[in-house]
This record gives structure tokens, C-alpha cells and sequence, in this order.
């Protein structure tokens, strides 16, 4: 049975981040004495992008041997590598870049192909790398997600067919909204991770937040984030105070 989520609240977007950060480290060190590397989804957004810049910093950049770290993303717009509606393009200038990250540790993908031609690459680049058995699904170490106003997570929107997949780990996705074709991972591969971290900030989240993480056996109905739930691995939520203004439980208990 999925563990309940892990829920923690801080005063603002640079706690979080900070926060964010030292858990990235720890689960990053904690792989590669085990496993020899640290296999990471990243996401898209303003967050991630504030995550990076502290990932890069004086710091925390010494605290990982960043030549064992393998970035996969968890979606991407079908847009060229150098767009700037790129998760690639974010994540390549504000953390690969900086860090001197090898290019054969960077697994992104192919925005500039079409979605369906990108998910059938991606996917094979992840069995490839994980080298899971037919039948199975991959087990990443670490997932980082956000979440939108509507609840959707990675390119899992409502009521769109990738939220339905069941055998795919990579598929095509639309958004209905800004760039509409997109390639995102599947719940499958989500949710077979080692730790997923929700990163939400803003006030005008308040309401799903609520929603989602409080009223889970209904949300899953309508928001794409309630359908995370983890077979054995770890879900937190990191939220700033803004995100968890509506949320009934004693927030001054759960805040970090």
C-alpha cells in the first residue's frame, strides 16, 4: 500500500528551494554509494529554475560528484533544444552548463522531433540506461515535479489520453493551453520512483494544493497530481506558505 505523502510547509520560495537542494544532495550521495549514480527526472517551471541556481552554488556544487549524476527530464514541449520554451534549454544554461555536466550524463528529449517519434526515442534511451527487465517498470531515484493551476504534473494534463497509458513509459501530451504538443513520462514510470518531490509555490495553487493533497479518493478524478501515488517509493511535497494558505490541516505542525 502507498505510503502517505510527506508533507512539508516553509516561509517562502527560497527556503523551499534551499530545502529542495539538500534533499537533491542527500538522495544523489545516498545513490551512488549505493548504485555508483544517481538517475534524476527534472521538471520545468520557475521553481526548478530557482533549484538550479542553488545547485550550482559555491555551496552546494562540491557536495556531489556531479560526473555520476545522469539528468533525464519528466516532460518537454515539442519545441527545438535551443527554444526558449525548452525545459532542456532552462535546465542546459542554468545547470548542465555551470556544472560542467559531461553530455553523455544528459538524457533529454527530442522537442524538435514529432511527439510521437521523441516518445519512442526516449523510451528506449530509458531502457537503455536502467536496463529494466520486460515486464517491469524503471526505477529512477529521484522525480522532481511541480504542479499547475489546474493540477496537471509533467505534461499530464486533465482529461488527456497520457494520463490514461498504462504500458508506455514515454508518450505524447497536450496541453491546452501556451506550447500544445509535448512528450512527458507516464504515471507508470512516475510512480515507480525512489523519491518524488512535488515543488509548489504561489497562492494561486492554494486551492488545488488543498484539493489534492486533503481530498485524495475524489481528486485523482480531476487532477492529474493526485494520481501520483508511489508503489514503494517516498512522495513529498514541498510547499511554500502561499501554496498551503488553504489547507485544513495545523500547517505550524508540518512547517520545516
Amino acid at each position: 500500500m502507498p505510503r502517505a505523502p510527506e508533507l512539508h510547509i516553509f516561509a517562502d520560495a527560497q527556503a523551499l528551494v534551499r530545502a529542495a537542494a539538500t534533499l537533491f544532495v542527500r538522495i544523489g550521495q545516498e545513490a551512488m554509494r549505493e548504485r555508483g549514480r544517481f538517475l534524476v527526472a527534472l521538471s520545468g517551471g520557475n521553481t526548478p529554475k530557482s533549484l538550479y541556481a542553488v545547485l550550482t552554488s559555491q555551496e552546494f556544487a562540491p557536495q556531489l560528484d556531479w560526473s555520476n549524476v545522469h539528468f533525464l527530464f519528466g516532460d518537454e514541449r515539442a519545441v527545438p533544444p535551443t527554444h526558449s520554451d525548452s525545459n532542456f534549454a532552462l535546465a542546459n544554461t542554468m545547470l548542465f552548463t555551470p556544472l560542467n555536466i559531461p553530455p553523455a550524463n544528459i538524457h533529454r528529449m527530442r522537442g524538435e522531433d514529432s511527439p510521437e517519434t521523441a516518445a519512442s526515442h526516449y523510451e528506449s534511451i530509458l531502457r537503455g540506461l536502467t536496463a529494466t527487465s520486460s515486464g517491469q517498470w524503471p526505477m529512477l531515484d529521484l522525480v522532481l515535479l511541480g504542479m499547475g493551476e489546474d493540477g496537471h504534473t509533467a505534461s499530464l494534463f486533465p482529461g488527456t489520453p497520457a494520463l490514461r497509458e498504462q504500458r508506455r513509459w514515454v508518450v505524447p501530451g497536450l496541453s491546452p493551453q501556451g506550447t500544445r504538443s509535448r512528450i512527458t513520462l507516464t504515471l507508470g514510470v512516475i510512480n515507480h520512483a525512489s523519491v518524488i518531490l512535488f515543488l509548489v509555490t504561489g497562492g494561486n495553487k492554494a486551492t488545488v494544493v488543498r484539493r489534492v493533497i486533503e481530498s485524495r479518493a475524489d481528486a485523482a478524478d480531476f487532477y492529474p497530481a493526485a494520481q501520483v501515488r508511489p508503489e514503494t517509493g517516498r512522495l513529498l511535497w514541498y510547499l511554500d506558505r502561499a501554496a498551503a494558505s488553504e489547507m485544513t490541516v495545523a500547517t505550524d505542525e508540518l512547517s520545516s
